[in-house]
Order: structure tokens, then sequence, then C-alpha cells
């Protein structure tokens, strides 16, 4: 890894549910935090490359030694105690990536069910096409749902998912393809909000998608 080499990232999986368009992602968000700017992730991945006609390879090129920046970039990120100051106040949105099932606290996935108490949901695949979700929607397409959402350029945003993953590409899309300029992700995520305070940390239930009703 180079500060001065263009970063490529894609990924294979491009169908629901094994969809590995987040593990891009997050590969994205930790070179960003780390101060690498020189990135960008191949539009449908490996899917694409091959619906295009080229063959992959199982060879390894090699890769030489690089250089990380001197300083990491910590304004893409936030911690709980930021997230619970963020939530409530006017121009503060806060996004849950998650499936709506996991949202309302339907499944058996986590330690503790539901959501952070004030956040909306906004799933991350309906950024992405359906039939390759390693394929972003152009932002055109998705204007108007996410201005519906009440996700929209002149809010400050914090999307969390349950491990960062998925917020991870919410917060990707709204950066780079959107153009939004105040994004951050809650890394540490639902996964770690439940555990907190001897679990004691506010949880919500139920709601619906947002910008759906």
């Amino acid at each position: 890894m180079d500060k001065d080499r263009l970063q490529l990232i894609y990924a294979t999986g491009d169908v629901l549910p094994n969809d590995e368009i987040l593990s891009s992602s997050m590969v994205v968000y930790v070179l960003e935090k780390f101060g690498v700017q020189n990135i960008k992730i191949v539009d449908g991945g490996l899917a694409e490359w091959k619906k295009q006609g080229f063959a992959p390879v199982q060879d390894y090129f090699g890769n030489p030694k690089g250089t990380l920046p001197e300083k990491g970039i910590i304004t893409i990120t936030a911690n709980v105690t930021e997230v619970q100051a963020h939530v409530g106040k006017p121009g503060n949105i806060l996004v849950d990536a998650r499936p709506i099932n996991e949202f309302r606290g339907e499944d058996d996935v986590w330690l503790r069910k539901g959501h952070i108490p004030g956040a909306i949901s906004f799933h991350w695949a309906r950024l992405m096409e359906k039939d390759n979700t390693h394929k972003f929607k152009p932002f055109a397409e998705v204007k108007a749902e996410l201005e519906k959402a009440g996700i929209t350029p002149d809010k400050n945003i914090i999307a969390y998912c349950g491990t960062s993953r998925e917020g991870s590409l919410l917060q990707f899309y709204l950066k780079h393809v959107a153009g939004y300029q105040n994004v951050r992700l809650y890394e540490g995520a639902w996964k770690e909000y439940v555990w907190l305070n001897g679990k004691s940390l506010p949880a919500e239930t139920g709601g619906d998608p947002a910008g759906t009703k």
C-alpha cells in the first residue's frame, strides 16, 4: 500500500445475501482513515469485469513496498459519545444501513435487538443495482429517494450498521458518489453499542424504512 499510488478496490459475491461489496467499501474507509486518498472502487466488481468480456486471472503479480501518510483523516469517523451527542440536534441525521428486519429487532443476529434511538432506516442495497449489487446506481436515480428519506447534502450525517461494513457502503456512496461533504461512520457500530455501559444503552425496536411512507 502506498499513499502515492492509485488503489483499485473490488470483490466478488455480487448477489445478496453473500455480498462482498461491503468488504470493498470497508477497505476504502480504513485506507481513508489512515490518510490514503487516491482510491477507487471498481464499479460492478469482478462480475462486471467478466460481463464486459475481460478474463480473470489467478496469478499474483506482486506488489512493491509502499508508504502510508504520516497523518490520518479523523473527520470521517465517529465514536459512541459523538453519536449520542449527534442524535436529535437540528440538521443532524443518524442512518442505520442494515436490513429493515434488523432495524426493527425482528432478527436473532445481535446480542440485543433494535436500533439506536433516533436513527432512521436506509438499507445500503437501495443504492445498488438489483442484478449486480457491486454496481452503484447513478446518483440521479436515487436522489429523490434519498431526499424523501431526509438524507440530503445539507445534513450532518453519521452512518452505522452492525459491524461497520454496511455503514461503510452508505458512507462511501454519500461521500464519493453523491458528493455529500459531511458524512461520518460510527465505526464501533451496533455490535459495540449493545455491550457498552453494562449493556444498558437505550435501544428502540420497530419502524419503517425511511422515505417509504
